[in-house]
């Protein structure tokens, strides 16, 4: 998929996922010292997780296919003197990064992908997360009330993420996503905890 329908999203004001701060559920993954080594945030939008995780001193990739997003990324970096790396990226071909990461984030990617799309997904995050790294997905869950859209149920984790693709699922715990469209409290979300075997 082109980034053009993900640009335009960018460009009439925010964006609804785009809530101008970091996940509160990506803090609080990085105050229990969970990021490790190089980390690439797949379809990082504006930023605003990649540059939390990055003001901890981590060297962090943020890469998406949306160039308005990223133009509007590198500035907050400029801006807040926080030296992190924005880049246009496929992720169906993260391979072509030509780089691997010990920490991969993906905050609200992985509910996007139709059920078509996900084993591409899945395998492009596998060719650049190193053996023994982690993988951490903050996705729109079908529990609760006013779901986001595209909710994913903890099937769809496990089924997507398992030995033989090159995962194991650690954990899936509630969680929530803040966007523009809920109130504080967010919508009903997964945290998964996956790593790469």
């Amino acid at each position: 998929m082109t980034g053009l329908p993900w640009d335009a999203s960018y460009q009439d004001g925010p964006a609804p996922w785009d809530v101008d701060r970091p996940q509160p559920a990506i803090v609080r993954l990085a105050a229990q010292g969970v990021f490790a080594g190089t980390v690439l945030d797949a379809g990082c939008g504006t930023g605003e997780n990649a540059l939390h995780v990055a003001s901890l001193g981590f060297s962090v990739l943020g890469v998406d296919v949306a160039e308005t997003a990223l133009t509007m990324a590198r500035a907050k970096a400029h801006d807040r003197g926080i030296e992190t790396e924005f880049a246009a990226a496929d992720a169906l071909h993260l391979e072509r990064l030509g780089r691997r990461f010990e920490t991969v984030l993906d905050c609200g990617l992985f509910h996007a992908f139709n059920s078509d799309e996900r084993p591409a997904y899945v395998t492009s995050l596998a060719s650049v997360t190193e053996h023994d790294g982690s993988l951490y997905v903050l996705c729109f869950s079908d529990e609760g009330l006013d779901t986001g859209p595209h909710p994913v149920t903890q099937e769809d984790l496990t089924t997507a993420f398992n030995p033989s693709t090159g995962w194991n699922v650690a954990a899936i715990e509630p969680a929530r996503v803040q966007t523009r469209f809920h109130d504080d409290n967010g919508a009903p979300a997964w945290l998964a905890t996956i790593n790469r075997i």
